[in-house]
């Protein structure tokens, strides 16, 4: 990608001492320099993007880091310093003592031209969201973005600047910015506070606003979209599902709730009645997952795509690459959501796939999940038992949403405050005589009935091949494969399967012969 980029190291060396500047200067690779490091009793390192080099130096004395400050001045309560009108960063490491015993240099690029790929969406005035791994160049997009919409969109815009991260430190903001007003954040607790105060005194039509992180931020920022200026932000996340899973930050685009739903809704939607609902309207329109300069997958609605996502059915991304001249390619790619491990969904009860696609399936079309707490059970092999069976179970992590707790006599015997606690709200509690994959079959055959007596081990074995062989093919290249004729309870997990590997899948035919499709998404 052709971008101009200006790094101003010629001022950065003057605040390292000589004899540590001087080989740097010497270096091949200086653009490509990312920090400095000075550690009390240690040689000095450069870091770059592909390797760390200890410079060719004595070891870094008191006198040495004093030279430092004598140049940068004081470091604030975050221990960090800066160069005033450039974007380079300086912290230090403290002893017990407060003394400092450490310095890092952290090399601040301004880099013109780094968001052709997203330039129509951010002039398009609907409020964009950034994320991308750390490093990726979120903060640097954000800072293009803020001169972009104050030079050529001649657009009121404040940049609201945490730690001095978009425009440098110093009373004087970087001209990497443009005309962009900046208003620098004293404490990190009161960002919130300064995103508000932006808006209340100096009426801008576009807010910037680098890491969100907090609750209280993640409501400012509501507030102000609720006022209707444009906002361009990055939070912590990479991907979509990340945020989503976020108890704190989920609320930017539209945060989730649990919603019980009559029994006619959950049979026409073929769910189970306790579903994940988008709770209100996004605060931001667009959501962009950074993969770097070059490469961004874009979810163009995040309303649409959350409501999809929370109802497993798929929809589509956009994926741009950038070309060297400056235009991109763009192409939809299916989006849906992978299952998140336990961890992510402490806060919510775990979501799970439809098992009933059949619609010429009366009686069994609509299958009552069932909510279950393991306790002390391995959980990896509860999950295997589920899938290979094909039963409708969710597994979560609150007794509050377990209807069934199952446990092992072990567990059992010690009578913890969990277990007296899930038998006096009167939930059932199914003890195993050992943790092993055979009790949990067990269990699970006694307490939902999944399993069909006429099916046998030998049968479900082979659907579950034939299906996997089907994705593979789909996957290959092939439209459509039709597999043999099943029983309903052998589709639904045929069904699960193609859902696995984020195919369609539809069945056709009459009973007995009736047989699942799968095939690409449309």
């Amino acid at each position: 990608m052709s971008a101009h980029i200006e790094t101003d190291l010629d001022v950065l060396f003057e605040s390292i001492p000589s004899k540590i500047a001087n080989v740097l200067i010497q270096n091949p690779n200086i653009d490509q320099l990312l920090e400095v490091i000075m550690d009390l009793g240690r040689k000095p390192e450069a870091r770059f993007i592909d390797s760390n080099i200890p410079l060719d130096s004595d070891e870094i004395t008191p006198k040495d880091l004093d030279f430092v400050v004598n140049k940068v001045g004081n470091f604030g309560s975050d221990n960090r310093a800066g160069i005033e009108r450039t974007l380079h960063r300086i912290s230090a490491i403290r002893n017990r003592d407060q003394r400092i015993v450490g310095i890092t240099f952290r090399v601040g690029r301004a880099v013109y031209g780094t968001i052709k790929i997203i330039e129509d969406l951010i002039l398009s005035g609907k409020s964009v969201l950034l994320l991308g791994k750390p490093g990726v160049g979120k903060t640097t997009m954000l800072r293009e973005v803020a001169r972009v919409l104050a030079d050529e969109a001649n657009k009121r815009v404040i940049v609201v600047d945490t730690s001095s991260e978009i425009a440098g430190d110093g009373d004087i903001p970087h001209k990497a910015i443009g005309r962009a007003r900046r208003m620098q954040v004293h404490s990190l607790e009161e960002q919130h506070s300064i995103m508000i105060e932006a808006v209340q005194n100096h009426m801008p039509e576009v807010i910037v606003i680098d890491e969100i992180g907090t609750s209280l931020e993640a409501n400012a920022a509501r507030t102000i979209a609720e006022r209707g200026v444009q906002l361009v932000a990055t939070a912590h996340g990479n991907n979509l599902e990340n945020l989503v899973m976020n108890p704190v930050l989920s609320d930017l685009v539209g945060g989730i709730e649990s919603v019980t739903l009559g029994d006619l809704e959950a049979k026409r939607r073929k769910s189970q009645k306790t579903v994940l609902e988008r709770k209100t309207s996004p605060t931001f329109d667009i959501l962009v997952e950074i993969q770097n300069w070059d490469t961004v997958n874009i979810h163009l609605d995040i309303t649409t795509t959350l409501d999809k996502m929370l109802r497993d059915q798929n929809c589509n991304s956009e994926l741009r690459k950038l070309n060297s001249d400056g235009t991109f390619v763009s192409k939809k790619i299916p989006f849906t959501k992978s299952k998140p491990n336990n961890a992510e969904l402490s806060t919510f009860p775990t979501p799970i796939r439809d098992f009933s696609k059949d619609t010429n399936y009366q009686e069994d079309s609509f299958v009552e999940k069932k909510y279950v707490l393991p306790y002390g059970v391995n959980r990896g092999r509860i999950d295997q038992v589920i899938k290979q069976l094909g039963a409708p179970i969710i597994l979560v992590n609150d007794m509050k949403h377990a209807e069934i707790v199952v446990t092992t006599k072990n567990y059992h015997r010690r009578g913890t405050q969990a277990l007296k606690d899930a038998e006096k709200l009167g939930k059932p509690v199914f003890v195993l005589r050992k943790n092993t994959v055979l009790q949990i079959e067990h269990f699970v055959k006694a307490v939902l009935k999944t399993s069909d007596p006429e099916v046998s081990h030998a049968d479900r074995s082979l659907a579950i091949l034939e299906a996997e062989q089907a994705a593979k093919r789909i996957d290959s290249g092939e439209e459509k494969i039709v597999l043999r004729p099943q029983n309903s309870y052998l589709r639904r997990i045929q069904h699960q399967i193609a859902d696995d590997h984020g195919l369609e899948s539809s069945s056709e035919g009459q009973e007995p012969t009736r047989s699942v499709i799968i095939s690409g998404n449309s």
